[in-house]
């Protein structure tokens, strides 16, 4: 679809409100609602290049980090439509239509800091060898009850047989079915926008569920994942509840992830290049596998981009706590499905849910081509659980930008000021969170030490 037929489209279904969505750097939804008529008329749509720059608590990081980045004049970007992207906003009481935009300079050069600009950026560099990459996102979070002190504990929400789950449910389709009228009106709205989401199930935790999307191009799958976040939770309140996409939302409860399913067809032959002609796995799978074993630390503030993602991150709750690689085995970070050859692709498991899904694809796919590109081997492939080896991976955001910095290669692909600009958002957003007391220091320290 070109901006002409993005016009007809707008008109041909009487929109009268446009939502102009911008991706940031924690994969909250910016931008501007603007009359649709407005729309239509003006040149173009202008938001400050400082938005790329905010934590997500509101605040910047320090002057004279962030002025180093950012021109502290927080000059326009123009912001560009997408014209694929419109989907009807079906939650809206008049008819309203929502459209991803990109953002450029006034040259018309692309803005490095932008998300969906990043994983463009490392797509262009598959597209120069003359391959693209297909993705599957598997999505898991949480529904709990309306929480509204932030210092009190999130609870599972009553379902139909007005009880709360306590028990695990694993696959328990009675257990959905405790959330019917949400999930069928999530499908719904899921319709009205076409997002091609596929199976629904309940996770392990309490009312934690997992959304699977159908496999596809890379950008789009993660536009849907982006608008899907915000479909479910606009739903959930609708039905009084929450939905949550925090890695770790309770205690004793299970973590929520995004995995991602992973695979390469080369341009020309429309085949998968993890797959030789006789069906055997070809050098350039060994070779993505252990380009992700070997950068999976200096990406991990990618996969982990919150001080609550690592809580995820650990011994004892099904998260992959080390790089090791097998097959048909979920204990390890990067797990290949049994599947054919045509279908032989690797699954990324160490990713949040709480990530901002462009920046994620973008580190996952940055770190399989520079293992392609340089050949790198990877370990055997385990067998047994990988849960009963070594902790390996970093416990805190810090120390995953201690392994960044020294990966000159990494930092190149993924555009060394997108990544000085999420390194100072990062850090600003660690910064605060050491500031606050917990009610476990509170309670243990307090009249102990």
């Amino acid at each position: 679809m070109d901006f002409e037929q993005l016009k007809d489209w707008l008109q041909s279904n009487r929109i009268t409100e446009i939502e102009c969505l911008v991706p940031d750097i924690a994969g909250i939804a910016r931008g501007k609602i603007t009359p649709a008529k407005k729309y239509l008329r003006e040149e173009s749509i202008r938001l400050p290049e400082s938005l790329f720059g905010q934590t997500v608590t509101g605040d910047w990081p320090e002057d004279d980090v962030y002025e180093k980045i950012v021109d502290p004049a927080e000059r326009d970007m123009h912001v560009a439509p997408d014209p694929g992207t419109v989907r009807f906003v079906p939650w809206a009481h008049e008819p309203t239509a929502q459209i991803i935009h990109d953002c450029y300079y006034q040259d018309m050069t692309p803005v490095p800091y932008a998300p969906r600009q990043l994983l463009k950026r490392v797509l262009q560099a598959y597209e120069e060898e003359g391959w693209r990459p297909v993705v599957a996102p598997e999505l898991e979070f949480f529904l709990t009850e309306v929480n509204k002190d932030p210092d009190n504990p999130l609870e599972p929400p009553t379902g139909r047989s007005g009880r709360k789950e306590t028990a695990r449910k694993s696959f328990g389709i009675d257990a959905v079915n405790e959330f019917d009228p949400l999930f069928e009106q999530m499908y719904d709205f899921c319709e009205a926008q076409e997002l091609e989401i596929d199976t629904l199930i309940h996770e392990e935790g309490a009312a934690q569920m997992e959304i699977n999307f159908q496999h596809g191009d890379a950008l789009d799958l993660c536009d849907q994942v982006f608008l899907f976040k915000r479909t479910v939770r606009e739903t959930a309140i609708l039905h009084k509840c929450y939905a949550t996409f925090m890695a770790k939302p309770m205690e004793e409860e299970p973590g929520s992830a995004m995995h991602v399913h992973q695979s390469v067809i080369s341009l020309k032959s429309q085949q998968n290049i993890f797959t030789n002609e006789d069906g055997s796995p070809s050098d350039r799978f060994r070779w993505f596998i252990g380009g992700q074993q070997k950068y999976l630390n200096a990406a991990i503030p990618f996969f982990a981009p919150n001080v609550n993602s690592y809580r995820r991150l650990a011994p004892g709750y099904s998260a992959p706590i080390n790089s090791h690689w097998a097959e048909d085995n979920r204990t390890v970070g990067l797990r290949v499905p049994g599947s054919d050859g045509a279908n032989r692709r690797i699954e990324h498991r160490v990713s949040g849910a709480d990530v901002n899904p462009y920046i994620a694809v973008a580190a996952m796919l940055a770190t399989g081509l520079l293992g392609i590109r340089e050949q790198v081997e990877p370990s055997a492939a385990i067998e047994g659980s990988a849960h009963h080896l070594p902790h390996a991976l970093p416990r805190t955001i810090e120390e995953g930008f201690r392994y960044l910095d020294a990966c000159e290669s990494l930092v190149e692909l993924m555009h060394p000021r997108f990544v000085e600009l999420y390194k100072a958002v990062k850090m600003a957003e660690h910064a605060e969170f050491q500031q606050v007391i917990s009610s476990w220091e509170r309670e243990f320290l307090l009249l102990n030490v």
